[in-house]
């Protein structure tokens, strides 16, 4: 699995006009399924999403966590993180999980933030949503689960 981690001060997503999901200091997680994913990647993502030190101490070093400084967590499915476009001009998706055991595994990792004692708000899964932040930074960091296993 693969996300987009950013530090925000404000994140919100819409889907036909309506807000679906909205937090205010914390983290917009994009979060992308590959086909060879498993429910330990969705695990381990939860715990590197929960456990990051993104926020600043009294001393202003990255020494804190989400759960840290009571934040929450904006998680957006988006398997445009498996888009590939090192061949011709339009990304393939081939990579990408498909959307029943994909939405699965997204499903997973929120569930798995919230066991951590961190509130999580969501987008639709498969629909086109408009996301709006102010990163916080800028802070923005990758996450791939198949760096390790």
């Amino acid at each position: 699995m693969r996300a987009v981690l950013q530090r925000v001060t404000h994140a919100e997503v819409v889907v036909e006009g309506v807000v679906t999901g909205s937090v205010q200091r914390g983290l917009c997680a994009l979060v992308g399924v590959g086909v060879n994913d498993r429910d330990v990647d969705a695990r381990w993502l939860a715990q590197k999403c929960v456990g990051a030190r993104l926020f600043t101490d009294e001393n202003d070093k990255m020494n804190l966590s989400v759960a840290d400084v009571g934040g929450s967590v904006l998680a957006i499915s988006q398997f445009t993180l498996y888009g590939d476009l090192r061949s011709g001009k339009r990304p393939s998706f081939s990579a990408a999980m498909e959307p029943t055991r994909a939405r699965e595994l997204f499903e997973l990792f929120c569930d798995e933030v919230r066991a951590l004692g961190v509130e999580v708000q969501t987008g639709v899964f498969r629909a086109h949503m408009d996301v709006s932040l102010v990163n916080s930074g800028p802070v923005t960091l990758l996450l791939d689960s198949s760096k390790l296993f």
